[in-house]
């Protein structure tokens, strides 16, 4: 074992998870003078759950029971999006969303999510009629009969988010351990100890926001009884079309195990449908099946019929963290000095910043020292990659660094200059799909068929990588299986 950073100085808060609320937790406690690490067992921020594979709705928060702690988290954290995504440098598109009802005795349900929308406090709700939401999205079936129209709410890209928060951490001085996966956590005087990977940690606090596996985590540290039953949900991801295109989020009338299936334009571009809502007991398998997509079409029809799955690019499965025990999130003091954030599904992407706000108020309620960091930057410095600029400033990139003027990926227009960028940049890509989340390299038409060997090639020259050891998404996930030729001879 290695000793931790600092000479054995113990830390002040280990977050134990990368994904949105870990790095969301992390990025809030960077404004303050601590020394604080993040552990994950991935290979890259985002990678490990819910964060890596979910609709990117930022919900306006009619959905919860009023009074929960999901429903004064969601709204809180929908009021904070404006800034945080300003902040970051994260596109996020506030169009309004709609749960759109297909009879009279489905409109009624409308009512009652209106009634429990204003008891949360959320603005811009009202009810539209048919006309209305015609206007509003024609390429809506004709069926629909009426809908709940929520201005506050949007979409984002779940890892863009998620990405800009680690960076914006690591910026601030967070340190992030990945592919280090937590083995043990036990109290020592003073505080806790994690054995993470190779590395010894000792910490005065820890958050658990482990997704999926935070009763495991909890469950060591003598820190909580609850269970956590993944419920999987399915998805298709097709090109944008005019004949089915949508300007905001779908939703139908929701059902106890979830919101239903959602049609939603992504900020970059492509068709979402899904997803599913299935209970599982293997948090590993992400499968996707061939009943689960026939009902994500079925159900992605019966708003937009005129859905071609010939526009399709990709189908995949997400895992939701629902405690079988509650329908509420947890966000709790465990045991001394150690705290769950367990619980975290739909809306927990929105809620996620309002979720690290409310872990730093636990966290100085149990004795934290929350001086101000007076170097704190709260931005990141925004690069726009190539295929978002206009053709005066490629010009000028591909003048300032010749690599802009080679494109690696046809289909989503990605350069070599954004590929190392993102090889380089806090919290930096070390994966092929790392590269993809960061840049879109992989993300169209061929699924890396054309690129992916140029990636492979760029990622070995700008870390030092050998060929073999290169991976689409951490270990055991190896692009090559091996060498046709001498090591050495005519590697990449």
């Amino acid at each position: 074992m290695t000793e931790q950073r600092g000479g054995g100085q113990m830390l002040d808060v280990v977050i134990i998870g990368a994904g949105v609320v870990g790095c969301a937790t992390a990025r809030e406690l960077s404004r303050y003078c601590l020394n604080v690490t993040v552990c994950e067992r991935a290979a890259e921020v985002g990678q490990g759950g819910a964060t890596k594979a979910n609709t990117g709705i930022v919900h306006a928060g009619y959905d919860p029971m009023p009074g929960t702690l999901m429903a004064r988290l969601n709204v809180r954290g929908n009021a904070m999006y404006d800034q945080l995504t300003a902040d970051l440098g994260v596109h996020m598109e506030r169009h309004g969303t709609l749960v759109v009802a297909f009879s009279p005795f489905e409109r009624a349900h409308l009512e009652e999510l209106l009634a429990r929308g204003q008891a949360n406090g959320v603005p811009g709700l009202r009810i539209l009629d048919h006309r209305e939401l015609m206007e509003l999205e024609p390429n809506l079936s004709p069926e629909a009969d009426s809908a709940l129209f929520a201005a506050t709410g949007g979409a984002i890209e779940p890892y863009e988010l998620t990405l800009a928060l680690a960076e914006n951490a690591a910026l601030n001085g967070v340190e992030f351990l990945f592919e280090h996966p937590v083995r043990s956590v036990k109290p020592i005087s003073g505080g806790w100890r994690v054995e993470a990977g190779e590395r010894l940690l000792e910490t005065r606090f820890v958050v658990n926001a482990a997704g999926l596996f935070a009763d495991d985590i909890s469950r060591m540290a003598g820190a909580g009884g609850f269970h956590i039953r993944p419920r999987l949900g399915q998805y298709l991801l097709l090109e944008d079309r005019a004949d089915y295109d949508v300007q905001r989020p779908l939703f139908q009338v929701p059902t106890p195990m979830g919101k239903g299936i959602v049609v939603s334009r992504t900020p970059d571009g492509n068709i979402i449908a899904g997803p599913t809502a299935d209970d599982a007991q293997d948090k590993d398998d992400l499968a996707t099946t061939a009943d689960g997509l026939a009902r994500v079409l079925t159900g992605a029809r019966k708003s937009i019929p005129r859905l071609d799955t010939r526009q399709l690019v990709a189908e995949f499965t997400g895992a939701r963290a629902v405690i079988a025990e509650q329908g509420d999130f947890l966000v709790e003091q465990g045991a001394a000095g150690f705290f769950n954030a367990a619980g975290i599904k739909s809306p927990g992407l929105t809620a996620a910043p309002a979720i690290a706000e409310e872990l730093v108020l636990l966290l100085k309620g149990a004795g934290l020292d929350t001086t101000s960091n007076p170097a704190f930057i709260p931005t990141n410095t925004h690069v726009p990659l190539f295929r978002e600029c206009s053709p005066e400033q490629q010009k000028r990139m591909i003048v300032e660094d010749p690599r802009y003027g080679r494109i690696v990926c046809r289909c989503e227009t990605v350069t070599e200059g954004d590929i190392v960028r993102a090889i380089h940049r806090p919290t930096g890509a070390r994966t092929v799909d790392g590269l993809k989340f960061r840049t879109r390299a992989g993300m169209g038409r061929c699924q890396g068929g054309f690129c992916g060997p140029r990636v492979l090639e760029i990622l070995c020259r700008e870390l030092g990588l050998d060929p073999l050891s290169v991976t689409k998404c951490g270990a055991g996930s190896e692009i090559l299986a091996g060498r046709l030729r001498p090591e050495g001879e005519n590697d990449a």
